[in-house]
């Protein structure tokens, strides 16, 4: 596969000793644009994600979930805990610009490759590292993981209504967020060093991560102790039709009530409520109203109402739906390519758009330790010996 010209991370070189999701996503990033990213992994079983949902050996090694995470990216299989293993991670890392890890709090500094000991090395390496609740504190050594940041950092407990259960949020929320912080991090490192010479040490967590996205929530709470809950606003809501769901934002408008009474062709009621106070006082009301009236015909009619009003609204569906709506292709965010042992498949591409520096896939996501001999032989890494004592 060519490289694409004038990528804007092109000559950064990543060591990548993340895993599953947080790390994975951020690294991938910066190899779609540019970044020469050496992911190192255990022998014989590698990325914990490559054993997720295989049905035979091959395929479990190199599975659709894994894959979707790690496209531009090498491997090479090294025994971290060996002398020899050791070494070679110690000679990449003189050759390298930035070291990513998502491990629990201390695992990089007991392997011997934790920022004071790699800077000694390279005063220019960047130690960028993602934990669940950070690396000091009384929860710096639990294990961090989606679920347990949406609950602790407050997040699960809101709900669109009291009457609804709480429950975990169906995608992964929080390690995503904190992949892209992560990505934000290096690329801030990488320009101070520009300036200064020297690397840092950079850190995220998944807790901060999920206590940041509630910045405007975390503002009402500390000046008035109020909940701000944007899901629960009462003119707003998920409302089954005769044919799927849609979803309503009342919100924004002069007099989004009125509006809404003129779509569902229903008597103007918004004098008997005019203000969020009573809104939100009748909440069950008129969301029971809206309900029972959505019911009687098809999304797309409502929708079509709807939108004459100039109200926010759209269709509920299903990700295969969203997958395949032109917008998504318009968007360029499907990507396909030939994988060698799960044939062609479709990959989610880049969110972020350049004009003149667009992603490409320059390598697909590797077999474990798929780039093991290139990568001994492109950095030396057996200069003084034959044997490879570390794979």
């Amino acid at each position: 596969m060519t490289t694409e010209q004038n990528l804007p991370l092109e000559g950064v070189r990543i060591l990548d000793f993340t895993q599953v999701m947080l790390g994975p996503c951020a690294t991938q990033m910066l190899g779609d644009f540019g970044a020469d990213v050496i992911k190192v992994e255990r022998p014989g079983s590698g990325d914990l994600s490559r054993n997720f949902f295989g049905e035979n050996s091959e395929i479990a090694m190199n599975n659709a979930v894994f894959s979707s995470l790690n496209r531009n990216k090498r491997s090479i299989a090294i025994d971290t805990k060996s002398e020899a293993g050791k070494k070679m991670v110690y000679d990449l890392v003189l050759q390298s610009d930035v070291v990513v890890d998502n491990f629990r709090a201390g695992v990089m500094d007991r392997l011997g490759f934790g920022y004071e000991a790699l800077s000694k090395i390279n005063p220019r390496i960047i130690c960028a590292s993602g934990t669940g609740f950070g690396e000091k504190g009384p929860y710096a050594h639990k294990g961090g993981q989606d679920v347990l940041a949406q609950a602790m950092s407050g997040v699960m407990e809101k709900t669109s209504d009291p009457s609804i259960p709480r429950s975990i949020y169906p995608t992964t929320l929080c390690d995503y967020t904190a992949g892209m912080h992560l990505v934000q991090g290096i690329l801030a490192s990488l320009l101070h060093r520009e300036k200064t010479g020297r690397g840092q040490k950079v850190g995220v967590s998944l807790y901060d991560s999920m206590i940041a996205m509630q910045m405007q929530e975390a503002a009402q709470w500390s000046k008035h102790r109020e909940v701000l809950n944007w899901a629960a606003m009462p003119l707003t809501g998920v409302f089954d039709t005769t044919d799927g769901s849609l979803v309503v934002v009342g919100a924004f408008k002069v007099n989004p009530l009125q509006d809404i009474c003129n779509a569902l062709e229903i008597e103007d009621i918004s004098p008997l409520y005019p203000d969020l106070a009573s809104q939100r006082e009748n909440k069950p009301y008129l969301q029971e109203l809206f309900r029972k009236t959505f019911a009687t015909n098809t999304t797309e009619y409502w929708l079509q109402r709807l939108e004459a009003q100039d109200l926010l609204c759209a269709p509920v569906r299903s990700l295969g739906d969203a997958l395949a709506d032109p917008q998504t292709a318009i968007n360029e965010m499907l990507m396909e390519m030939d994988h060698p042992t799960l044939g062609e498949v479709t990959f989610v591409g880049s969110p972020v758009h350049m004009s003149n520096a667009r992603p490409k896939l320059r390598h697909t996501p590797p077999k474990l330790g798929e780039h093991t001999d290139e990568i001994i032989d492109e950095f030396g890494l057996f200069s003084q010996s034959d044997e490879k004592l570390a794979i």
